[in-house]
């Protein structure tokens, strides 16, 4: 093994966090990753053009164990703060829907711009590194790590978690920020897969998949209006991967196939006009035709609207505007976009994201108990807190 080399700081994780804070920390900082290249889950990110934030980004968007512990870090580091920085860039960007912003061409534009200022700040990038051992020593840290089949030993004294959670394994994500942690002492939440598509054993929409239409999903008391989309093994779309961060295995979901108008009043008035009509064809003006067949058998959808009172009816839309559906499971981590839960965030500061029992060791990004909603909010996150734990690093000099 080499000497040992010293640096102010080192950050575990090249990452949107990783990086932000490298940019703020002030100088003699080492960023390490396992990954052959940086930013990589920015790179997939929103089909490759990255939502990078939201104009409408507030406290509101996020989900953990403290419902308040990420309005400071918010706060100070907004989605302005970041959107000034893309525009300096000269980055070409477009509102999506609901706030969304997007690149004009690619999501490989914000990790050239992360790692310019990066390389702006001093920082260092070791990429295809792996860390063998974490310790606490009396005036920091040492690590050991390895890369190009040498091991190296480094000393350091602040210390950034920022290897995010567990989602997508195939992008190289694991608990490894939480196995830290642990050792250090640090309590972390259960965690599970967020914003991921929900699964039903029985495939019971394998006939429909590729239906999508606008709805309002219900999950754990939250609903979200925006497309469902029916697949092979369940339900996925805007609106399920919101409501699946709510949502607990075993509970019910709920859809509400008619989010701007009252299927009640539709039909009534169809069965005026044309009530030898069946319900299925007068749906199927209202509905995708293949989602009406698929309810067709469960709903009775094969008898005329003459036929129905005004009772019947309004079970029927009741049916169709609070559709209850127990999945029996998720996608999981390989599909999902976030890690819900992780380093429990009553050991952290909320103004510098600096662990209260470990000095000098700091959390961001996703490995805390922090989580957006679908729509650019996660990277606002990272954006923010690596930005607080980097100024507070900063304020140590």
């Amino acid at each position: 093994m080499q000497k040992t080399t010293h640096y102010k700081t080192i950050i575990l994780g090249a990452g949107a966090a990783g990086m932000m804070c490298a940019i703020h920390a002030g100088e003699d900082v080492l960023v390490l990753d396992h990954a052959k290249a940086a930013g990589e889950k920015i790179r997939i990110s929103g089909g490759g053009r990255c939502n990078f934030t939201n104009m409408y980004a507030g406290p509101e968007n996020y989900l953990g164990g403290n419902p308040h512990f990420h309005k400071s870090a918010l706060a100070r580091y907004t989605q302005w703060d970041f959107i000034d920085m893309v525009a300096r860039h000269g980055i070409a960007y477009h509102e999506k829907t609901l706030g969304q912003l997007f690149c004009d061409d690619s999501a490989k534009q914000i990790i050239a711009m992360l790692l310019d200022e990066m390389t702006r700040a001093g920082a260092t990038l070791w990429l295809q590194t792996s860390i063998v051992e974490v310790a606490k020593t009396d005036s920091g840290y040492r690590l050991v790590v390895e890369g190009g089949g040498k091991r190296k030993q480094l000393t350091c004294d602040a210390l950034v978690l920022a290897t995010g959670g567990k989602s997508i394994p195939k992008m190289g994500a694991t608990g490894l920020a939480y196995d830290i942690a642990r050792q250090f002492g640090l309590a972390v939440t259960e965690t599970r897969a967020g914003l991921v598509p929900l699964t039903f054993s029985d495939k019971r929409f394998a006939p429909i998949s590729g239906v999508a239409l606008p709805s309002i999903a219900t999950a754990g008391g939250k609903s979200f209006e925006e497309a469902v989309l029916f697949t092979h093994r369940g339900l996925s779309g805007p609106a399920i991967l919101q409501a699946s961060s709510y949502w607990q295995e075993g509970e019910e979901i709920t859809l509400n196939l008619f989010p701007s108008s009252d299927p009640f009043v539709l039909l009534r008035a169809e069965r005026q006009k044309a009530g030898r009509k069946q319900i299925s064809s007068a749906l199927a003006t209202l509905l995708p035709a293949r989602l009406v067949d698929h309810l067709s058998e469960e709903l009775g959808l094969k008898s005329r609207l003459a036929d129905q009172s005004d009772a019947a009816l309004s079970t029927l839309c009741e049916h169709l505007t609070h559709w209850r559906l127990r999945p029996s499971g998720s996608e999981g981590y390989r599909t999902a976009e976030v890690t819900l839960g992780g380093i429990d965030t009553d050991g952290l500061s909320s103004k510098t994201m600096e662990t209260k029992t470990v000095p000098g060791l700091y959390v961001i990004g996703e490995a805390a108990d922090v989580t957006g909603w679908l729509g650019g909010f996660n990277f606002q996150w990272a954006w923010s807190s690596g930005f607080a734990a980097g100024m507070a690093i900063r304020a140590r000099e």
